[in-house]
């Protein structure tokens, strides 16, 4: 078999894959780039984009139900077209999709090869082409950024009984009546405020003691007074025993504190985590070796224990977020084009959920300052104190920042309420600058706007 010679190959076309490909082309790379399914990774595919563009609909449709609050009459009853908006979501990818498909063919030294790869050896590849053929490839530089997939539980029955994944309930086009979530945590808890607000009834069964448990108390008893403001069903502290399929749909049967409990629904979403895309690449052929949930082990500066060999993105593990492939993209950019000494240790991990109003992170929270046992101080300001959101009609939350008692710096923050994301990514940025919070207690904001909000939140300290 001919093979093909190349600078680095890139296996997957992520946030990650497809700019490093870019750059690394443009310094005058030979650079192969190979994709098994669609440009663009899970974010532009079956992630950020098409949730974001379905929730949007979800809002109008929430602010439309709202309507007599602001003044507004409407003569008909609010509907949604879930297959109008299965369009619309469409759309948005495929425009995202062939803008990053074009930049690769476009771009000089970048052969984009659709196929799926599999080692040979460390600097070798097999790719199966689309077309049958198969293609090898070889590179002194390999760089894994094949992401994640929904994982399957192993749950009695669920092998026999109809379920949907976050990938396959975006292709529903017509309306559940009834949607159990399997899960409490960021994906659960945005489809299930989703298609609460396009129709359907929800329930949450979640196997942990609160929503969110990741963060503090009061962000997840927050969060669950506005999803039972919303009608959404919350089950905490609920295992699954098994799962049964019906005629008109599912039983999920659980274990709870208080006995054994049933839901019946027509529709059943599994939101309990992700698994890593390992299991093809045939990664011991290579001397790749991955831990035991199969995520592929890198040091700080993203290389396997194989030299040449390095895993960027969600395949990776870690925080699973299109941000954190994107900077990973950053450190071997840096790392390879400028001769810089770039890790990912001790970097800043932003984090919205784009439920409504936003649930937005950076840094750490009460509870992990507590366990650290630091000497921080705790400013917390209700959102029905912000006049932005009280002229918006948007209330519901609470921001809270952490801040070290002797330096006046921001350890952390947590926003729950409208546009979170925003006014979380000011404090982001006061964090990386190293500024007191004396200087956003003091500073002149734009009235009125969330951020004046930043004056009144450390007026509290």
């Amino acid at each position: 078999m001919d093979i093909e010679a190349y600078d680095v190959v890139i296996i997957g076309t992520g946030q990650s894959g497809k700019p490093l490909a870019l750059d690394l082309a443009a310094a005058g790379w030979r650079t192969a780039i190979v994709e098994r399914d669609e440009v663009g990774g899970t974010c532009i595919n079956v992630g950020c984009t098409p949730t974001k563009t379905m929730i949007a609909s979800g809002r109008v449709a929430h602010l439309a139900r709202r309507h007599a609050e602001y003044g507004v009459s409407m003569s008909d009853a609010i509907t949604v077209d879930l297959a109008a908006v299965l369009r619309r979501k469409r759309e948005v990818v495929q425009q995202f999709r062939d803008a990053g498909v074009r930049a690769l063919q476009e771009a000089p030294n970048v052969s984009l090869l659709f196929g799926e790869a599999r080692f040979v050896d460390a600097q070798t590849l097999d790719v199966a082409m689309r077309g049958g053929d198969v293609r090898r490839v070889r590179a002194p530089n390999i760089v894994v950024d094949t992401g994640a997939r929904p994982a399957v539980p192993p749950i009695q029955g669920l092998d026999s009984s109809p379920y949907l994944d976050s990938t396959t309930i975006m292709e529903l086009d017509t309306l559940p009546g009834h949607l159990i979530v399997l899960g409490g945590g960021y994906i659960g808890l945005e489809f299930g405020q989703l298609f609460r607000r396009f129709g359907s009834a929800v329930t949450i069964v979640n196997r942990d003691e609160r929503l969110v448990s990741r963060e503090d108390p009061d962000v997840s008893q927050a969060v669950e007074s506005i999803f039972a403001e919303d009608g959404i069903a919350v089950r905490n502290r609920a295992q699954v025993e098994r799962v049964e399929g019906t005629e008109g749909g599912v039983i999920v049967r659980t274990r709870t504190p208080a006995g054994v409990d049933t839901v019946r629904g027509t529709h059943l979403l599994i939101a309990l985590g992700r698994t890593p895309n390992t299991d093809r690449l045939n990664l011991p052929a290579a001397g790749v070796t991955t831990d035991k949930s199969g995520y592929i082990e890198v040091d700080a500066r993203l290389a396997t224990r194989v030299p040449g060999i390095y895993a960027v993105g969600d395949v990776k593990g870690g925080p699973a977020f299109t941000h954190v492939s994107y900077d990973d993209y950053r450190v071997l950019r840096d790392n390879w084009l400028h001769g810089a000494n770039r890790t990912v240790e001790g970097r800043l991990v932003p984090n919205t959920v784009f439920i409504d109003p936003q649930l937005a992170t950076v840094g750490i929270n009460e509870t992990e300052a507590q366990r650290r046992g630091l000497d921080v101080r705790v400013a917390r300001l209700p959102m029905s104190r912000v006049a932005r959101a009280i002229e918006t009609g948007e209330t519901r939350g609470f921001m809270k920042a952490i801040v070290d008692a002797r330096s006046g710096c921001i350890l952390g923050c947590t926003v729950l309420g409208v546009d979170g994301g925003e006014v979380m990514a000011m404090l982001e940025i006061a964090m990386l600058a190293g500024l007191p919070y004396a200087k956003l207690r003091e500073a002149i904001f734009a009235h009125p706007t969330l951020a004046e909000a930043l004056n009144n939140l450390f007026a509290t300290l």
